[in-house]
């Protein structure tokens, strides 16, 4: 392990200075970038030691950029940059898979402390990544992996170390909260709410990650990880996105009192074989009582449920360059202090290992909208298919429409398997025009 010197007792302008390589220069690189120059002295009192950017890895050196550096801070050898013998501390916010998963683990190895903002590769490899950080003696903090600017994940790897975390039910993508949030208010459709959205900036040109839901379910792979105590990858986790949400979706939410978000699910389960984990993002109804029903525009928020705390709700800006500058600054300051004291921050925590559950074991709620013929017996024979299936009823609503009627069904909780076979047998009626509508419902009106 590369030598350290112990925290000075003097002034910091007079202890050792710590180098900071900044890997990407994009809306969030230039914000950490900005902030580590204007704010300088202020780093330098709350760390103990001066902290000074020496390199910034761009792709472009000529490319327009949100804050001026010297020409002499960039440089497109990555690689280089981050083994350099001035460098203590890593800042990676390029984002993807590769080269960043090669750039982190040459820093770890080369004995750089590392701060990433990359929840895709800490979905989809974080067990190499910590491998490395704890083979190399050295830090792996990534705050800013998840819901911007919100101290959540620190929260959950210590302010809750002592608890038992049963559930992390969060709101982890701006984009299509601020969708379905517009939806909800203005009466609009998915498209065009899109378009409003790309408008903003709140929305990327390609916003597939976001609307298809990869993002979330990237965030909810690492939430649980940490919840849990078990490593769970972004392949773990079900996803569903919101492009299937309609109009008339959102118009029988509000008539049951609920609203529709994307939901990250993160759930402790016991059953027969001892205790498992779910993970699951998708669109579902939940109660305007909730307080997660309250979080509007392209805000986040996080609710955990866990033994002894009770209920905690985290809130704030999930995205944008600022909000999470600031939680990668939050972390680099913590990874300097230990790396001027010469000790190292907690790392993964996988002991409890748990089985990951399938969403069809996975027991859940749904709202299902049928379209039948309206004469006598159409009712008792649905009621069966759902008896049929081992699922219970909760309410079922009844409107004649012409020639036809609408059967509005929400259930109690069952497993998702049953659930969805109850829905596509009902499909296969005589007696059914059409399933409009399939929705799950969550939240503090749960049966559970």
């Amino acid at each position: 392990m590369p030598d350290m010197e112990p925290r000075s007792a003097t002034s910091p302008s007079d202890a050792r200075r710590l180098g900071v390589a900044l890997l990407g220069c994009g809306s969030v690189g230039s914000q950490v970038a900005r902030l580590l120059r204007e704010q300088a002295d202020d780093l330098a009192a709350r760390v103990g030691a001066p902290v000074d950017l020496v390199g910034v890895a761009v792709r472009r050196l000529d490319a327009p950029r949100e804050v001026d550096l010297p020409a002499d801070l960039l440089t497109t050898d990555a690689d280089a940059l981050v083994r350099r013998d001035d460098v203590d501390l890593v800042v990676e916010v390029i984002g993807g898979i590769e080269p960043a998963r090669s750039l982190i683990l040459a820093a770890l190895e080369s004995g750089a402390s590392v701060v990433t903002a990359n929840k895709a590769l800490l979905a989809e490899d974080g067990s190499t990544l910590f491998a490395a950080a704890e083979k190399a003696d050295r830090d792996l903090y990534y705050e800013a992996s998840v819901a911007g600017a919100i101290p959540i994940l620190r929260p959950l790897r210590e302010s809750l170390a002592g608890d038992r975390v049963t559930r992390v039910l969060g709101i982890v993508n701006g984009t299509t909260n601020f969708i379905l949030d517009k939806m909800d208010t203005t009466g609009a459709g998915f498209t065009e709410t899109l378009e409003e959205a790309q408008a903003l900036g709140y929305a990327e040109a390609d916003p597939t990650a976001d609307i298809e839901g990869f993002d979330a379910a990237a965030k909810a792979a690492i939430l649980a990880s940490l919840a849990f105590h078990t490593r769970v990858t972004a392949a773990d986790v079900h996803r569903e996105g919101i492009t299937e949400v309609s109009s008339s979706d959102i118009l029988a939410a509000r008539e049951m009192g609920c609203v529709v978000k994307l939901l990250a699910i993160c759930e402790l389960v016991e059953g027969p074989g001892g205790t498992a984990v779910s993970a699951r993002v998708h669109p579902a109804m939940l109660p305007r009582s909730h307080p997660l029903a309250s979080v509007r525009e392209a805000y986040n928020a996080v609710f955990v449920e866990s033994d002894a705390a009770g209920e905690l709700m985290f809130y704030g800006p999930g995205a944008g360059g600022a909000p999470t500058a600031s939680a990668v600054l939050g972390d680099l300051v913590t990874v300097a202090r230990n790396r001027l004291g010469n000790v190292r921050g907690a790392g993964e925590s996988a002991y409890a290992q748990r089985p990951v559950l399938s969403m069809g074991e996975t027991t859940t709620r749904y709202h299902v909208q049928i379209d039948v013929d309206d004469r006598a017996g159409v009712l008792a024979a649905v009621a069966q298919v759902f008896a049929e299936h081992d699922v219970s009823i909760q309410t079922v609503r009844q409107e004649g429409r012409g020639d036809d009627a609408q059967l509005v069904v929400v259930s109690h909780r069952a497993p998702d398997a049953a659930l969805s076979a109850t829905v596509a047998a009902l499909q296969e009626k005589e007696y059914v025009h059409d399933v409009s509508s399939v929705m799950r419902v969550e939240g503090e009106s749960d049966q559970r």
